[in-house]
C-alpha cells in the first residue's frame, strides 16, 4: 500500500514538472512570435513587463519603417511628434529623387521654390545630355542659343564618327567635303588593314599601286613567320633562295 502511494506521489512530481517545462517552452515560442509579428502571438500569455516591452520594440519599429521607406509603416501608431517628422523626412527624400533623378519624384509635393530649383536641374541635365549625345534630349528645352550650340556639336561627333569608322556615323549629314575627307580616311584605313593583315580588308577598294605594296607587306610578313619557323609561314611567297636560308623547304 505504502509502494502504490509513493509511486503515485513521484509520477505526481514528474506530471507537473514535465508540465512546468512544457508551459514554460510554449511562453518562449508565443514571446518569439509576438517579437516576429506573427499572428499567432498570443499577448495574454505575455507579462505586464514583456507586455509594455514588446510595445515599445512595435512602436520603434514601427518608426523606423515609416522614417526609412523599408517594412511597415503604420501612422496610426505615430504621435503628433513622430508624424512630424515622419512628414519632413518623406519630403526631404521626395525632394532628393527630384533633384537626383534617383528613385521617385511627386512633383506635386514640392514647394514652388522646389519646383523651380528641380526645374532649372532638368534644364541643365538636358543641355548636357543634349551636348554629350547621352542619355534623352529634348531640344524643346534649349533656348534658341542652346540650340545652335546643340546643332554644331551633333554635326561635328558625326564627323567625329565617320572619321574615325564608328557605326554612329551618318553620312547624309555631311558636306560634299567633309564626305570626301571621310572617303579619304577610310580608303586609308583599309590600306593598312590590307598590309597589316588586322582587321576587315577590302581589295577591290585597292588601286593598282596599292595592292603591289600589299602584296609585298605580305611577302615580308610571310619572310618574317618563315625566320621565325612560325607555322603561319606562306611558303608560295618565299622564293626557294629565302627559304633555304631560313631552314624551311619550299613548296611545290
Amino acid at each position: 500500500m505504502r509502494r502504490s502511494v509513493v509511486y503515485c506521489l513521484v509520477l505526481g512530481v514528474l506530471a507537473t514538472v514535465g508540465f512546468s517545462r512544457t508551459s514554460a517552452g510554449t511562453k518562449q515560442e508565443n514571446l518569439q512570435n509576438c517579437l516576429d509579428g506573427f499572428d499567432t502571438c498570443k499577448r495574454s500569455l505575455l507579462t505586464p513587463t514583456q507586455v509594455r516591452q514588446l510595445t515599445d520594440v512595435q512602436r520603434d519599429k514601427n518608426l523606423w519603417g515609416c522614417l526609412s521607406g523599408y517594412g511597415e509603416c503604420d501612422h496610426s501608431l505615430l504621435t503628433p511628434a513622430e508624424a512630424k517628422e515622419v512628414a519632413e523626412t518623406a519630403r526631404r527624400q521626395n525632394l532628393l529623387a527630384c533633384e537626383t533623378t534617383l528613385g521617385i519624384c511627386d512633383k506635386t509635393l514640392l514647394a514652388p521654390s522646389e519646383a523651380k530649383k528641380v526645374a532649372k536641374i532638368e534644364r541643365a541635365q538636358n543641355l548636357l545630355n543634349c551636348e554629350t549625345g547621352s542619355g534623352t534630349c529634348d531640344h524643346a528645352l534649349l533656348t534658341p542659343a542652346q540650340a545652335a550650340e546643340v546643332h554644331d556639336l551633333e554635326r561635328e561627333h558625326n564627323l567625329l564618327a565617320c572619321e574615325t569608322g564608328q557605326d554612329l556615323c551618318d553620312e547624309s549629314c555631311l558636306t560634299p567635303l567633309e564626305a570626301k575627307e571621310v572617303a579619304g580616311a577610310a580608303h586609308q584605313r583599309n590600306l593598312l588593314a590590307c598590309k597589316s593583315g588586322d582587321g576587315f580588308c577590302d581589295d577591290s577598294l585597292l588601286t593598282a599601286e596599292e595592292a603591289k605594296e600589299v602584296a609585298e607587306a605580305k611577302r615580308e610578313r610571310d619572310t618574317l613567320a618563315c625566320e621565325g619557323g612560325s607555322a603561319a609561314c606562306g611558303h608560295s611567297l618565299v622564293s626557294a633562295e629565302q627559304a633555304k636560308h631560313s631552314g624551311t623547304k619550299p613548296s611545290s
